[in-house]
C-alpha cells in the first residue's frame, strides 16, 4: 500500500488579525446607516419592504462567495455587508413592528444564535475562521453572522435606548467590552475561539450605536449628520480598506489540510496551514497558537 496522501483544501475567508476588525467595523456600521437610508429616511420603504430587498442582495453576494475559488475581499466583505444591512432590517422588524422591543428581540436573537453556535459545534465542522474550508463550514459561518448582525443591531438599541445609556455612552460601554476581549486573548488562556467570537458579535452592536451616534438628530443624542451623508463616509472608507486588501498583501489564498477542517477528524491538529498568494505574498500562518497544536483558536 503505497504512502496516504494529504487532502487540501481552499480557505476563502480572511486571515483575522487589525485589517479584519478594521474592515469588519466600518463594514457592519455601514450596514446599520444603509438600512436605515431605505427603510426610514430618505426612502421609507419601510422594515418589512427593507428586509426583503437585503435578503435577496445577501442571497445574491453568499452564492458568489460559495461559488469562488479562492479569498476575493471584494466577494467577502460584499456579504458581511449584506449580513449587516439585512440583519439591521430584520431586527427593527422584530422589535417595532412585530412589537417584541429590544429587550425581547435580543433574547430572541440570542437564543438563536446559542442554537446555531452549538449546533455547528455539533457538525464536527471546525469553529476556528482560519481553518474553515469545507461548505458545510462556510454555510455555518455565514448562517452565524447573520444572526450575529441581527442581534448586534438590538443588543445596541437595548443599550442605547432600553437601558436608557445613550449612543456615546454605550460607544464607551462597547468598546471597553472589545478591549477586555483583547486583553484577555494575550493574558489568559481563554480559547481563541470562543473571543472571537464574543467580539466578533460584540464588532455589530459597536457599529450601531458608533453609527446612532452619528447619523441621529441632536435632540436624540447624536451629531445629526443624516443617513446619506453618514452612508457615503462609510462607504468611501469600506472601498478603502477592502482596496488596501487587494492590493497590499492581504490577497491571500490559505491552503489547510482537509482533515483539519473538522473537529472530528483531528481536534488536536499540529501544524500550521500554509499561505499562498496570487501575487507572490506569503502569509504568516494563522493563529498565534497554531504551533502549540491548538486548531481551535483564533489570532484576535
Amino acid at each position: 500500500m503505497g504512502p496516504s496522501v494529504s487532502r487540501v483544501a481552499v480557505s476563502k475567508l480572511p486571515m483575522v488579525g487589525a485589517m479584519f476588525w478594521a474592515t469588519k467595523i466600518v463594514a457592519t456600521t455601514l450596514g446599520e446607516s444603509a438600512s436605515n437610508f431605505v427603510t426610514m429616511a430618505p426612502l421609507n420603504l419601510g422594515y418589512a419592504v427593507g428586509a426583503m430587498i437585503f435578503l435577496m442582495a445577501f442571497g445574491v453576494t453568499l452564492a458568489m462567495q460559495l461559488k469562488a475559488d479562492r479569498f476575493h475581499p471584494v466577494v467577502f466583505w460584499s456579504v458581511i455587508l449584506t449580513t449587516s444591512i439585512v440583519g439591521t432590517s430584520m431586527s427593527d422588524y422584530i422589535n417595532r413592528t412585530a412589537g417584541l422591543g429590544y429587550a425581547g428581540g435580543s433574547i430572541l436573537l440570542t437564543s438563536l444564535l446559542v442554537i446555531v453556535l452549538i449546533g455547528w459545534r455539533m457538525t464536527g465542522q471546525t469553529m476556528d475562521v482560519e481553518r474553515i474550508a469545507t461548505t458545510e463550514g462556510e454555510v455555518l459561518y455565514w448562517t452565524a453572522t447573520l444572526v450575529s448582525n441581527t442581534l448586534g443591531t438590538s443588543s445596541g438599541d437595548f443599550l442605547s435606548g432600553g437601558l436608557g445609556l445613550g449612543f456615546r455612552d454605550s460607544s464607551l460601554l462597547l468598546s471597553g467590552a472589545m478591549l477586555v476581549i483583547l486583553a484577555a486573548h494575550y493574558l489568559t488562556p481563554i480559547s481563541g475561539t470562543a473571543l472571537f467570537w464574543a467580539a466578533y458579535v460584540l464588532t455589530r452592536p459597536l457599529g450601531a450605536v458608533a453609527e446612532n451616534a452619528v447619523e441621529k438628530p441632536v435632540a436624540q443624542g447624536g451629531l445629526g449628520s443624516g443617513t446619506t451623508v453618514t452612508s457615503s463616509a462609510l462607504l468611501a472608507v469600506l472601498a478603502i480598506l477592502v482596496g488596501r486588501q487587494m492590493v497590499g498583501g492581504h490577497h491571500v489564498t490559505r491552503k489547510v489540510d482537509a482533515a483539519f477542517a473538522t473537529d472530528s477528524h483531528d481536534p488536536q491538529p499540529v501544524g500550521p496551514s500554509t499561505a499562498t498568494s496570487t501575487d507572490g505574498y506569503a502569509g504568516k500562518p494563522p493563529g498565534r497558537h497554531s504551533h502549540r497544536g491548538e486548531g481551535d483558536r483564533a489570532d484576535l
